[in-house]
């Protein structure tokens, strides 16, 4: 125990230092000891503020209904002398430290029981909430007067705790989870000025958020997250009660009935409160028996698994097989199919709520003692782990001090020990939880001895040629398809892969996955016309995932999963390569429903809102991981979609430019929140939710045209006047502001994280190109274009369209746009602009050679067609402004071209046909991961059409 002898005597001799350690007799000296050996956050507080110690010893005196109370009073009188909100934040700051330095006294010494740490930690959390919003609701009231609702009744904030804090079983340095709502809309009276109830109660929760979540010289009290709220970040951070009602009867979707279930209202009380409390009860208990909530749960264990996997989590006592989460899971899960007809379900504790399952008999008392026990078990575990340094923490320690630590709290004598009760407790766990669950497994197929045989015995390929050469014939009904040399090279394979296997470092239960999976793979690939061309692209992926046995499993476990891993890798060699690039994609194999339906255009915003709720917002790095998965998810799915043949190609580049949006979206809201914190906001959007920031998109995202491997092409712009400087302790310059905005976009998109980039981003179409402001005014954007800018510049712009803008800046970029398009320009030195940009890019980009057809760059190819777009457009845009101007999609401008009588239905018919036929072909080569050069036969009709209506425009 040297280690922890070591801890104890430095933080002793640094306390010795500020403390008359003299004054404590033996006892506390020993207590003092034992703590300081065991939690860093501990001492490190009471070598801060050393009249903690006379605190502790103080508080082992007193009942732990005293130490509740004290809790409650002391605040109070501390808040009653508090005049700003500065002393405000350091009253709550030291407050909170000062009681959870008591709380993990105790528990570490073992003097307190789990159930009072639950209980002491949620009132604390409960009492800094409502005491801290409390003084601000005064202070607010005295400046903006007091909000009335329409009932003529004055108005309050009432606050959703969710989680653990609703349950009162809040954990040791847990985030808190909460949903601001008020009563009733009106407006306030006996202030300066009349503000909207709205306005108010939106100040107030801000104001409590910075109390609770800033971080200041004495810390920060509790890290706050708000994404739980009806449509998440993109939502209101406060709503009114029949906003609140109609948004879960409307839109409530199952994760929310989840997230409800534990919900409680913390607020004045009085009839508002229980109205609140009454009022999302239907939403989350159904009057019936819900087994349709049995589906959900199935799914929700999946996701679950895909944590597991996605995170790479080993020893987490949480989001581990068998670990808290299963246990809150069964819980819910009885809550949410029995609650509505049995009310004592709707406790918030999940130990309240499983004693209660026990005695209605619907799982039987020694399946829910098991889970108790187990609950108890883990839940002291996390507590301790979390005590250690005050740090939100579920995964086992590394380190040999802080297995010390957890071991000798926990009354075991060795780390063994301890390890086997833990993995012990947790499998059980996970026993009942399958058991709730109720799914049977699906059937598992074992491949036929004559495939085991092909990979187990050692056989070279020549004497594996005849073995296979058999099952080919027997299981591929297409089988003149394939030769003896594709043979030849698919057990050349089988062999490479065998001796690639044997080189790397595999444990015992990998090894035993290995053999089960590969032959069933190698009888499963033996069906498809191309076995050898499949069984190469699935062998990098194998390799891929050889060292994390979880996606060896899920491949071995579900037959329907290997089943869609061999249809789309045979499909597309792309799909392939993004597969083995990224192995956590793996679990979208699981459900084929949702795996052929890629998300409704509409939903990629809050479906990506929803994903990232998961993700600690103070976690960068898993922030940008979590992007990039999301993004490789929807990827997958959009592919697999188009290879099925359930969207067309212009469906295909509207999921791909929405996902975009949405992720674009979300960076932008991500970077301007790290900027806000860092430097406050800019002084032209202080007092508004603007940002006065917009993204313009060129080229194939300005028209909707997106591809696989597309970069997104974006232009920067800020209000034309942002003259001043930032609001924040580090003030800056607006102008600057910006700029450093940009660049933490730029640097959130091209980072490399372990899934690559989330999007190439090209900037070289701003004013002046690379040489010119990385964001650009307004104004400065329209005087560039109006002044400086090349003819190529204007048809670049015949592609643009907002994909983040303020509606001011909109209506303003708008009229931009449309005043440049439709300047008169001199016909004939447009036509030569064009024509001769058109031959300079071929000149320099066409990689076809003779006999071949560059589908881009070839005379009648798509950059011609888009060259023609782009021309009819600039040339009678004077004529026709708002028809010509309001598209930026080439298949749209063709028809404006029509209506307005530039083209007639034949030419605009075959332009459309003609980039389309062409684009779709460009987009298969892309899927296949092939060259976009073919041979010049290939759409010669279409080729001729374009030429001649090229000719046509430019007299050539």
């Amino acid at each position: 125990m040297s280690l922890l002898t070591n801890a104890s005597q430095k933080h002793l001799q640094q306390l010795g230092e500020r403390f008359d350690l003299s004054i404590l007799n033996e006892s506390q000296l020993e207590q003092l000891s034992e703590v300081f050996a065991l939690s860093d956050f501990v001492a490190e507080s009471l070598i801060k503020q050393p009249d903690l110690v006379n605190t502790l010893f103080e508080s082992d005196l007193l009942s732990s209904a005293q130490r509740a109370d004290s809790i409650i009073n002391e605040l109070s009188t501390a808040l009653s002398t508090t005049e700003t909100e500065q002393q405000l934040h350091q009253v709550l700051r030291q407050f909170r430290r000062k009681h959870m330095v008591v709380i993990a006294w105790r528990e570490l010494l073992n003097l307190s029981t789990l159930e009072e740490s639950f209980g002491h930690t949620s009132l604390l959390a409960d009492q800094l909430i409502l005491q801290s919003m409390d003084w601000l609701y005064q202070q607010l009231c005295k400046l903006q007067g007091t909000p009335i609702g329409e009932s003529g009744k004055a108005q309050t904030l009432y606050v959703f705790a969710m989680g653990k804090l609703g349950g009162k079983e809040l954990n040791f340095s847990s985030d808190i989870d909460l949903i601001f709502t008020y009563p009733e809309r009106g407006e306030t009276q006996g202030g300066r000025r009349v503000i909207e109830n709205n306005q108010f109660f939106t100040k107030l929760g801000q104001q409590l958020i910075a109390a609770l979540h800033q971080i200041t010289v004495d810390g920060f009290v509790y890290r706050v997250d708000m994404r739980l709220r009806p449509f998440g970040e993109s939502g209101p951070l406060v709503t009114a009660f029949n906003s609140i009602e109609d948004y879960y009867q409307t839109h409530g979707r199952e994760w929310e009935r989840y997230a409800m279930v534990k919900a409680r209202v913390l607020g004045q009380e009085g009839d508002y409160k229980q109205e609140l409390e009454k009022m999302l009860r239907p939403f989350v208990f159904r009057r019936y028996i819900d087994f349709s909530a049995i589906e959900s749960l199935r799914k929700m264990k999946a996701m679950i698994s895909a944590e597991v996997r996605r995170k790479g989590l080993k020893d987490n006592i949480k989001l581990g097989m068998g670990g808290i989460r299963e246990i809150e899971f069964v819980a819910q899960a009885f809550q949410l199919i029995h609650g509505g007809r049995h009310s004592e379900l709707q406790c918030k504790g999940l130990q309240q709520a499983l004693s209660e399952i026990a005695k209605m008999g619907v799982l039987p008392e020694e399946r829910v003692n098991c889970l108790l026990t187990s609950y108890h078990f883990l839940r002291s575990v996390e507590n301790v782990l979390q005590q250690i340094g005050d740090q939100q923490t579920q995964t086992l320690p590394d380190n040999e001090l802080d297995k010390l630590r957890l071991i000798k709290v926990m009354k075991f004598d060795d780390w063994d020990a301890f390890y086997q009760r833990l993995n012990k407790m947790m499998a059980n766990v996970h026993r009942e939880f399958n058991w709730v669950i109720g799914e049977s497994e699906e059937q598992h197929h074992e491949a036929d001895k004559e495939f085991v045989e092909i990979w187990e015995l050692a056989l070279s390929s020549d004497e594996m040629v005849p073995l296979l050469t058999e099952q080919v014939l027997a299981e591929n009904g297409q089988h003149e398809q394939v030769t003896s040399e594709h043979i030849a090279t698919f057990a050349q394979l089988i062999v490479s892969l065998k001796q690639d296997i044997s080189k790397r470092p595999i444990g015992p239960r990998g090894q035993e996955t290995i053999d089960k999976l590969l032959p069933r793979l190698i009888e499963l690939i033996c069906a498809y016309p191309d076995p050898e061309s499949l069984f190469e692209r699935i062998h990098h992926l194998i390799l891929n995932i050889m060292s994390r046995t979880a996606y060896l499993e899920l491949l071995n476990e579900n037959e329907g999963a290997l089943k869609q891993l061999l249809t789309l890798c045979s499909a597309s060699s792309r799909v392939a390569a993004q597969l083995a690039r990224h192995p956590i994609l793996l679990d979208e194999l699981l459900d084929p429903q949702k795996l052929y339906h890629p998300t409704e255009l509409a939903h990629y915003k809050r479906d990506l809102q929803q994903f990232m709720l998961r993700i600690p917002e103070e976690d960068m790095e898993q922030q940008m991981e979590a992007l990039r998965q999301f993004k490789q998810m929807q990827f997958l799915h959009i592919a697999t979609a188009d290879i099925a043949g359930g969207i067309k190609l212009p469906q295909v580049s509207d999921h791909l430019t929405c996902l975009s949006e949405a992720i674009l979206e979300y960076v932008v809201h991500l970077a301007w929140a790290q900027m806000v914190e860092k430097f406050g906001l800019p002084s032209n959007v202080m007092g508004t939710d603007r940002k006065g920031f917009a993204v313009i998109g060129y080229g194939k995202m300005g028209g909707l045209e997106l591809g696989y491997g597309s970069d997104l092409d974006v232009v920067f712009l800020h209000d034309s006047d942002i003259a001043g400087t930032t609001n924040g302790a580090r003030s800056i310059d607006n102008q600057l502001f910006y700029f450093r905005l940009a660049q933490r976009m730029i640097h959130l998109f091209s980072s490399r994280t372990n899934s690559g980039i989330l999007y190439e981003i090209d900037m070289r179409l701003r004013p002046s190109g690379d040489s010119g402001p990385l964001v650009a005014s307004m104004a400065g954007f329209c005087r560039y274009l109006k002044e400086n800018a090349w003819t190529w510049e204007h048809q670049a712009l015949v592609r643009t369209r907002p994909v983040f803008i303020d509606s001011m800046m909109l209506e303003e970029f708008k009229q931009i746009r449309l005043q440049i398009l439709s300047q008169q320009r001199d016909q004939q030195q447009l036509k030569k602009d064009v024509s001769d940009m058109r031959a300079k890019m071929r000149a320099h980009l066409n990689r076809a050679e003779q006999d071949q057809f560059d589908l881009k760059q070839s005379p009648g190819g798509m950059v011609d067609i888009e060259f023609i777009a782009q021309y009819l457009v600039l040339a009678n845009a004077h004529q026709f402004p708002e028809q010509l101007s309001k598209w930026s999609d080439n298949l749209r401008i063709f028809a404006a071209c029509e209506a307005t009588g530039l083209l007639t239905q034949q030419q605009a018919n075959n332009l459309i046909d003609a980039y389309c036929h062409i684009r779709d072909a460009a987009h298969r080569l892309t899927l296949g991961k092939e060259t976009r050069i073919v041979d010049h036969k290939r759409f010669a009709s279409d080729r001729e059409i374009v030429m001649a209506i090229w000719n046509q425009l430019f007299g050539e």
